[in-house]
C-alpha cells in the first residue's frame, strides 16, 4: 500500500554501504572509546564560525528563488557548501548533491571513501550550527541534531517547491458489482462518525499483460487525500465484508500518523494495527484475503 506524506520533509534518511551492499539504517552513536574522532570537528567548528571567504547571500543568489538562479550561481552554492561540510569529514570525502526535492530535505549515503549527502537548496547559506547538525546527523545520527534540522526544515518550509498545477483527478465511484461512494459513506458513519473528508475511486482499469507476483488492493495519497481501490476487487465473488475493510483500512491512513523511525517510515503504528481490528469482520478479512488472494493475482 503507497503512502506519501508531507512529513518527509521532516525526515532523514541515512544509507550505509559496507562494500558488500546496501541498506537504510540509522548511523551509530559514537562510543566512549571512540569520541576522540569528535577533535578535528571541534577544531573545524571554529572555522566554520569565522570563515572570511564565506560567500554573501547575494553571490549565492539566496536573495532570489531557486528557479530563478543561474546554473553558475546554483553550482557557487553548492561549492561554498560542501566546502563547509568537508571541515567535518576528515576520514572521507564528501560529495554533495543540491536537490529540489519537495518530499525528502537530507539524505545520506556512507561508502568506504566517501559521504555522499543530498540536500535541499534550502541548506545553500545554512548558518554553521545547521551544518554541523547536518554533519553530526550524518556521523552519529544525533537525536539533538535531527531536532536542529526538523526546526530548519520547518522554517523554510515555504522555500520547498510547491505541487505543479495537475489536472483533476478523475473520480470514478460506480463499479459493476459495488459503488465505492455508498461503501465509503456507510464506513465513515459507522465507524468514523462521518468525520473522514477524502475521496475514493476506482483505480484505472487497464488489462492484465503478464502475470502478477503482487497486488495492492488499496492506497491513500496524502497530498490528494484520495483513497484508490484496485478495480479487481469489484467482482460478484468478492465478498462485501472485504472490500469495504480495504476501504476502513486505508481510511485510517487520514486519521494516523506515519512517524519516523531511524530513517523509515511506519505506515502501520501499533496504534494503526488496534484501530483496524475494531472491523467487525476483521478476522473474516484476514482469512478471506489469505485464502483467495491467489485468484486476484490472476485477474
Amino acid at each position: 500500500m503507497r503512502h506519501s506524506t508531507r512529513a518527509f520533509r521532516q525526515a532523514a534518511t541515512t544509507q550505509r554501504d559496507g562494500g558488500g551492499g546496501s541498506g537504510q539504517t540509522a548511523a551509530r552513536a559514537p562510543s566512549a572509546r571512540n569520541r576522540g574522532d569528535s577533535a578535528p570537528a571541534l577544531a573545524s567548528r571554529a572555522r566554520e564560525d569565522s570563515d572570511p571567504h564565506e560567500l554573501t547571500p547575494e553571490l549565492l543568489g539566496l536573495t532570489m528563488t531557486w528557479a530563478d538562479r543561474d546554473e553558475a550561481t546554483r553550482e557557487r552554492g553548492r561549492r561554498d557548501l560542501q566546502r563547509r561540510l568537508r571541515a567535518y569529514f576528515d576520514a572521507r570525502g564528501v560529495r554533495l548533491v543540491i536537490t529540489d526535492n519537495r518530499h525528502t530535505m537530507l539524505s545520506i549515503k556512507k561508502s568506504k571513501t566517501t559521504w555522499t549527502l543530498r540536500l535541499h537548496h534550502m541548506f545553500i547559506g545554512a548558518p554553521p550550527a545547521v551544518v554541523r547538525a547536518v554533519a553530526r546527523y550524518a556521523r552519529a545520527h544525533c537525536p539533538d541534531a535531527a531536532q536542529v534540522l526538523r526546526r530548519y526544515i520547518d522554517v523554510n518550509d515555504d522555500r520547498v517547491r510547491p505541487r505543479a498545477a495537475e489536472r483533476p483527478i478523475p473520480i470514478d465511484v460506480e463499479g459493476r458489482h459495488y459503488n465505492l461512494r455508498e461503501l465509503y459513506d456507510e464506513i465513515n458513519a459507522r465507524y468514523f462518525d462521518g468525520a473522514i473528508d477524502v475521496q475514493i475511486t476506482w483505480g484505472q482499469r487497464t488489462r492484465r499483460r503478464r502475470a502478477r507476483e503482487s497486488i495492492r488492493l488499496g492506497s491513500y495519497t496524502v497530498e490528494d487525500r484520495l483513497i484508490r481501490i484496485h478495480p479487481v476487487l469489484d467482482a460478484a465473488d468478492v465478498p462485501g465484508y472485504f472490500i469495504r475493510f480495504i476501504i476502513f483500512h486505508e481510511m485510517l491512513h487520514s486519521v494516523h500518523e506515519m512517524p519516523m523511525v531511524d530513517g523509515r517510515r511506519i505506515y502501520h503504528t501499533a496504534e494503526f494495527r488496534e484501530h483496524e481490528r475494531s472491523f467487525q469482520h476483521y478476522q473474516a478479512a484476514l482469512t478471506w484475503e489469505r485464502q483467495h488472494l491467489h485468484l486476484l493475482l490472476d485477474r
